[in-house]
């Protein structure tokens, strides 16, 4: 493991995630494993599943979910999460943070298109120059 490699996503992902669960609300409404599932899919969103019950029972309670109940084929009623406007306006401050926050990041990093720029001492910017 690289030094810095065990605690950097987690933190990350502890940021992210809850506005991760918002955005797929924003599609359409996801019954809870559902929402697991899409979150497994995106590489480092998601630990364990059961980090995503907590979070959107909190969610309930902050008023950005709604719940409802809704019969299923393969099995019992499944618990069904939607967005409310609270919900949206939440997401919507998160996505303009984020944008701002993600150039602040990527600007003190060096990186222009994802990519690192080449300061004058970089040893591949030199030889490019002849030195």
């Amino acid at each position: 493991m690289e030094p810095g490699e065990a605690r950097v996503l987690p933190q990350l992902r502890r940021g992210a995630l809850e506005y991760c669960v918002l955005a797929l609300l924003r599609r359409r409404p996801h019954y809870g494993f559902d929402i697991v599932r899409e979150l497994s899919e995106a590489d480092g969103l998601l630990t364990s599943e059961g980090t995503i019950y907590p979070l959107l029972s909190r969610l309930r309670k902050e008023g950005l979910v709604t719940t409802t109940w809704q019969e299923s084929d393969a099995g019992p009623p499944r618990r069904y999460y939607a967005l409310t406007q609270d919900g949206r306006t939440a997401l919507d401050r998160f996505v303009e943070d984020w944008r701002r926050f993600r150039d602040s990041v990527d600007r003190v990093l060096g990186l222009v298109g994802g990519q690192p720029e080449r300061g004058a001492d970089d040893p591949a910017a030199l030889h490019e120059r002849g030195h």
